[in-house]
């Protein structure tokens, strides 16, 4: 079994390597992907081995990376889209809303969509304005799109080849502060064995109180929870993985056990994920819980300037103070 040490970039990088040699139809497009590799080079070398008609580098057009890569999946292409930073996939809204997640539906099922938007997000790496913005909820509220994000190298590897091979529009969200964070990432297993794309996962046991997050604060969540355990208190902490389908199985069932519940994202707290998933286990586990659900999110404002983003994210003091809440009903 080939077990590596990789980033998550790296991850993404191998796993895209992967697609790219098992289907002849993937293609990955967008600015910069080929020669340079990306800003973030999770596309490095690819089009060195594959050619610059499998990855393609574009216009600085993001409508135009959408609408092109709409018809090459309509074609049979397996098309991987990379938008370089989160704040740059707002030209390609209308495409995304008004093509992408409706194509399936206004054909009656006759027309499959089988592509790959990748988003680089959230912040914590002290960029400027449109570099560092959440924006999973626009997605998520979508009807049509399945939207996914990993938090580790593992799922790096293994999600972006089951979101390739899948028949359905999927936007692939990638936590960027987290590109250089390293974990083993078993080259062997099949894709086909490995945990299903649509899943959420516990990614640390605890009897004591939820922590439900994704993405980047899956690594904010489990240092709470080891900061939490030197003063005697287990926190369980849930990789959500999927943001749409959600899947809280996981969550209800271990909600039912600890009777507190927070729920953690970069996001705003208006309308964010968050606010879905505490309505829902509100609604699915009222008679275990012992307080509130909890949420803890970045602010109602714009992302603010680097100087200050500190502030804004998410920390483990403040999953720490709202687990203790959760503790004083």
């Amino acid at each position: 079994m080939a077990t590596e040490t990789l980033t998550l970039g790296k991850a993404l990088n191998t796993g895209l390597r992967r697609a790219l040699e098992n289907d002849q139809k993937v293609v990955i497009m967008g600015e910069d992907v080929g020669k340079l590799g990306g800003v973030f080079r999770i596309t490095d070398g690819l089009q060195k081995d594959f050619g610059d008609q499998r990855v393609i580098d574009t216009p600085l057009a993001e409508s135009g990376i959408i609408g092109t890569a709409v018809g090459l999946a309509i074609r049979g292409f397996r098309p991987v889209c990379e938008i370089q930073f989160d704040g740059f996939v707002y030209p390609a809204y209308d495409q995304i809303v008004s093509q992408v997640a409706k194509m399936h539906y206004r054909s009656q099922g006759k027309v499959r969509i089988p592509m790959v938007i990748r988003i680089p997000y959230g912040g914590g790496i002290g960029a400027v304005e449109h570099h560092s913005e959440s924006p999973e909820a626009y997605f998520a509220h979508t009807a049509g799109l399945k939207v996914v994000t990993c938090a580790n190298p593992q799922d790096a590897y293994v999600m972006i080849q089951q979101a390739i091979a899948s028949d359905d529009p999927i936007v692939f969200l990638e936590p960027k502060r987290r590109y250089w964070e390293k974990g083993p990432v078993d080259l062997d297993a099949p894709i086909t064995d490995a945990y299903p794309l649509h899943s959420a996962r516990v990614a640390r046991p605890g009897t004591d109180a939820t922590v439900l997050a994704y993405g980047p604060m899956v690594r904010t969540a489990l240092d709470a929870a080891t900061a939490a355990a030197e003063d005697g208190r287990e926190l369980e902490v849930i990789d959500l993985r999927t943001l749409s389908p959600l899947d809280l199985t996981a969550a209800y069932e271990s909600v039912r056990r600890t009777g507190r519940c927070v729920v953690v994202h970069e996001a705003p707290g208006n309308l964010g994920l968050g606010s879905e998933i505490a309505a829902r286990i509100t609604e699915e586990c009222f008679y275990s819980l012992e307080s509130p659900v909890l949420r803890v999110t970045g602010f109602d404002t714009p992302y603010p300037a680097a100087r200050v983003e500190e502030e804004y994210l998410p920390d483990l003091d403040r999953v720490l103070d709202a687990v203790d809440r959760t503790f004083g009903w």
